[in-house]
Parts: C-alpha cells; structure tokens; sequence
C-alpha cells in the first residue's frame, strides 16, 4: 500500500467520522444530551484521525525529499 492509499484512507475515514456526527449535532443542539456525548467522542476520534493523517503525510514528504537528494 502506499502512502497516496494510506493518505486518501485516512482522509475517507475522517470525512465519514463528519458524515456520522451530522445527526447526532443536530439532536444536541435540540437539547439530546445522549447526542452530545456521541459528537464528542466523534470529536476526539476525528482528532486521532486528523493527527495520523498529518503524520502520514509528513513522512510522505520527507520520504520524497530523501528520494530527490538520492537521486
């Protein structure tokens, strides 16, 4: 697999975890306090997501930098 696969994975799986909070932030705002706990833990997956999304694609960056200085 490669890192253009692991980043477009990661990217999908953050824009579904969005996809699936929708609902649950409109019945908080209505005063479901069971839907704001699922938008928070929604929340704190999609900041696990986003983090190893930003990790992927800085060593995709240096993998490329190395590979130019290499060659």
């Amino acid at each position: 697999m490669s890192n253009n696969d692991t980043i477009a994975e990661n990217w999908q799986r953050i824009k579904t975890i969005i996809d699936s909070m929708d609902i649950d932030m409109q019945k908080s705002n209505n005063g479901n306090a069971s839907a704001g706990v699922r938008v928070r833990r929604g929340l704190r997956l999609m900041k696990k997501e986003a983090s190893a999304l930003v990790k992927t694609m800085v060593e995709q960056v240096k993998q490329s930098k190395a590979a130019e200085s290499a060659g």
